[in-house]
């Protein structure tokens, strides 16, 4: 590898590097680096696999966006959005050149968003090379013909194993994430979890593209091929969403980030980023192979040190385990990463009450109280602490990336709702049969069938029956799934229990939904539980 020319004489705004620097290194010259470095280890069938510990996840708490005034007064202050002065932010990033410029650097130069007319350029500048391929895999390659009079728009300068002085920098620890919007650079630093740089690049697009009339989303979408018949898929971590939109009946757009143009809906990303934890060929046989191919970048998955067999189902690091490959990767996938305006949109919840229906339909305003709620549970062991199902609400499945207010999102969302006739629903992947720990999870069998008959079409005649406390249209009968999987209380052993469940998890949804009522109409607030 030979130090490459940067364009325009610069790297990125104020970065004069000492050491080599590597522009746009293709997966190959990528993993050769990784591996002659020592960033991680090749996996029997040619996967990366890279230990991130004691990161092994995001870290909410741990990212900042910048008070300036051109854009104070469009962000959404608060949990989602910690905010650092100028003066703190300028002194983070001096520090972070002044990290880099002594560092071997890996830049990749890619693309947010699939649609060409509003595709945001992105530099991407690391110490390591398995982050750049990260990224690589990750977002929109351009061709060697677009990397001759590529601009950055926006440029993140990473740096994972630099810490934080949070005296210094005005940080909450040693890791930072921050984002100045005024001045389109994102600083990161330690943490080697590699969401970071996916989801920093999310926040990013879900401020620019709304201001271009443009719905950003957390979901993921598929197609039936011939652009006509799109499908979304709402849901947070451990939902489904990527399970779920890896249909071998359909093709794949994205399995987690996209825009709604009035054009249609189009992927923001280049790559697909999976939990792999328990992974089976049987259970999710496209994404399965990826994790057997060169050029995936694993996180955190056990290897043994002799044969560098992974193992799937060894969560002794941690449970989020990852795989990032190029969606290409997924055999029916949409080549351009583009679809029409979709027909139905799911929300996917994972409920470990085992309360909710398997299968419901929404009216219009059903869809926009579930998709301010946000709502799934964590359950006991995946998070220390959590000895018992927790509920989580993430207003628009997204909170953590929203810059702007989430009720933002809901109203472009409502307004696309109407204006193209969407159906909407909600499919709980979660707990049937009692709670976690008692009950077991919804087969995935029953799961697959239960959407297979939402996206062509069955399930929008068919009879139902009202739910009496969370108000949900529930069909009687969906093909291939017992009926009486449909009707959640009848799969409790104990029926008192369940409705005692149901009334305390519906409480807990107006509980939520409190910050929100001040600013939607009548019909949506009575949209929710009412038991």
């Amino acid at each position: 590898m030979s130090n490459q020319a940067t364009h325009g004489g610069k790297i990125a705004r104020g970065l004069s590097p000492k050491a080599a620097v590597h522009f746009n290194l293709k997966t190959p010259a990528l993993m050769e680096a990784a591996i002659s470095r020592g960033e991680g280890q090749l996996t029997e069938h040619g996967a990366f696999n890279a230990i991130t510990t004691p990161h092994t996840g995001r870290s909410p708490n741990d990212k900042f966006v910048v008070r300036e005034p051109e854009i104070e007064g469009d962000i959404w202050w608060g949990n989602a959005n910690r905010e650092v002065s100028p003066e703190k932010f300028s002194l983070l990033h001096q520090d972070v050149l002044r990290y880099l410029e002594e560092r071997e650097l890996f830049v990749q130069d890619l693309y947010g968003g699939a649609d060409s007319s509003r595709a945001v350029p992105v530099r991407f500048v690391t110490t390591n090379a398995w982050h750049a391929n990260f990224v690589r895999n990750m977002f929109i390659r351009p061709t060697d013909e677009q990397l001759q009079d590529f601009v950055p728009d926006y440029t993140v300068l990473h740096a994972p194993d630099l810490e934080a002085d949070a005296a210094r920098h005005g940080t909450s620890s040693t890791t930072f994430i921050a984002l100045s919007f005024a001045n389109k650079l994102v600083l990161i630093g330690g943490t080697r979890y590699a969401g970071e740089l996916k989801k920093s690049i999310f926040t990013v697009l879900n401020y620019v593209y709304p201001k271009q009339g443009v719905l950003s989303m957390h979901c993921s979408a598929n197609t039936d091929g011939s652009g006509n018949d799109t499908a979304l898929f709402f849901g947070l971590s451990g939902t489904g969403k990527t399970t779920l939109s890896a249909d071998s009946s359909r093709r794949l757009i994205g399995d987690d980030e996209h825009g709604w143009s009035n054009e249609g809906v189009f992927n923001f990303e280049g790559g697909c980023y999976a939990k792999v934890i328990h992974l089976s060929p049987e259970g999710e046989p496209e994404i399965f192979a990826t994790t057997r191919r060169f050029g995936t970048v694993l996180e955190n998955v056990v290897v043994d040190p002799l044969t560098r067999v992974i193992d799937l189902d060894d969560d002794s690091i941690t449970e989020n385990t990852r795989a990032s490959y190029p969606i290409h990767y997924i055999p029916n996938h949409q080549p351009d990463g583009q679809g029409g305006h979709p027909k139905n949109i799911v929300f996917l919840t994972a409920d470990a009450f085992g309360v909710l229906p398997p299968v419901a339909r929404l009216s219009p305003e059903q869809a926009m109280y579930h998709f301010l709620s946000g709502y799934t549970a964590k359950v006991a062991g995946t998070e220390r602490g959590v000895t018992e199902p927790q509920a989580t609400f993430s207003a628009c499945f997204g909170a953590p990336f929203l810059p702007l207010h989430p009720y933002r999102y809901a109203e472009m969302l409502g307004e696309k709702i109407a204006e193209h006739n969407v159906n909407c629903w909600l499919i709980n992947t979660g707990w049937t049969g009692g709670p976690f720990g008692v009950g077991s999870r919804m087969k995935l069998a029953h799961t697959r069938a239960m959407v297979a008959a939402t996206l062509d079409g069955t399930l929008v005649d068919v009879e139902t029956r009202t739910d009496p406390i969370f108000g949900l249209e529930i069909p009687l009968e969906v093909p291939a799934v017992p009926s009486r999987v449909l009707n959640q209380r009848l799969t409790w052993s104990d029926p008192d229990a369940y409705d005692k469940q149901a009334r305390e998890l519906a409480l807990m949804f107006r509980d939520n939904f409190v910050e929100f009522e001040d600013l939607v109409p009548d019909a949506i607030k009575a949209a929710g539980p009412q038991g």
